[in-house]
């Protein structure tokens, strides 16, 4: 009986290295479809906030500026003035550290709306746009009518902005009261997301602008 047992076929044993290899394999390819659907659900997609409509504003060349010159291109953009004593400089700087990240993204651009348009003519604002060193293939800066910057600011991109009563500035140049936030804008024109750059716990360099990054680079493997 021992020799009939001893007698029965036995696998090699590089056939049974194989097949455990083939199971390790098989359980590290498990585990890393697991980890990809924890991070989607980590970072859903971002959502449509709102559709940007077609504007025509002036840049700071003096050549007119439409959605078209976007048309499948990420963008940021702000609203700002060029006499503001307040928040302007701090944000205007904010971009220009978001350029010099973005060097590596060619394809992203960043947009600068004036809310005084009055005084920030064309001139005024790649004056203005040279001193802070934007690059302008990358960095446009809009002025225009009043009613189309208020357009493309407030109903397309939600940068409110309302004129500050006399009686409230503290200076010549105190005109306005507007958004300090960034929004960013996706390829096929929709407003994607909304950032808070300055005021109470609102950490720029270490949260907000290391966020910003990371979902301007999701809309740019979007389709």
């Amino acid at each position: 009986m021992t020799g009939i047992m001893n007698d029965k076929p036995q696998l090699p044993r590089a056939i049974w290295v194989g097949l455990g290899l083939m199971l390790a394999l098989l359980a590290l390819a498990f585990l890393a479809s697991v980890a990809k659907v924890g991070q989607l659900h980590m970072h859903p997609k971002l959502p449509v906030l709102g559709n940007v409509a077609d504007f025509s504003l002036t840049n700071q060349d003096g050549r007119v500026t439409t959605l078209a010159d976007l048309s499948n291109q990420v963008w940021v953009a702000d609203l700002i003035f060029t006499r503001c004593p307040g928040p302007c400089p701090r944000m205007t700087a904010q971009m220009k550290s978001m350029q010099d990240k973005l060097a590596e993204s060619p394809g992203v651009k960043l947009v600068t709306l004036t809310t005084d348009p009055e005084y920030d003519s064309a001139a005024v604002l790649r004056k203005y746009g040279t001193f802070y060193g934007a690059d302008f293939n990358r960095w446009t800066f809009l002025t225009g009518p009043k009613t189309n910057i208020a357009q493309l600011a407030v109903s397309s991109l939600k940068l409110n902005l309302l004129p500050t009563d006399q009686g409230d500035r503290k200076d010549v140049a105190d005109l306005f009261i507007h958004s300090t936030i960034f929004v960013l804008v996706d390829r096929h024109a929709h407003l994607r997301n909304i950032f808070e750059t300055g005021g109470e716990n609102v950490d720029w360099t270490n949260v907000v602008q290391p966020r910003l990054l990371h979902d301007i680079h999701e809309l740019e493997n979007e389709p």
